[in-house]
């Protein structure tokens, strides 16, 4: 029951972990943040790439905190 909620926990820093990177590359996409030298930096796609990561990351944080409430 302990190494389960220790999963929790787990997944919910690997989701916020996630997510944060997902709103740099958002941000750096809309060259707000980041190098203009970056390939990442005013690219339509890592909009869509930082946005996508960001859903993701949330949606493990999530689970992350389901499991370790749920213990």
């Amino acid at each position: 029951m302990k190494s389960f909620m220790k999963g929790g926990k787990t997944l919910a820093i690997i989701g916020i972990i996630i997510t944060i990177f997902g709103v740099i590359f958002h941000l750096q996409g809309h060259s707000i943040i980041g190098p203009e030298s970056s390939f990442m930096y005013s690219n339509p796609n890592w909009v869509t790439y930082g946005m996508q990561m960001a859903i993701l990351g949330i949606i493990i944080l999530s689970i992350g905190i389901i499991i370790f409430k749920k213990n």
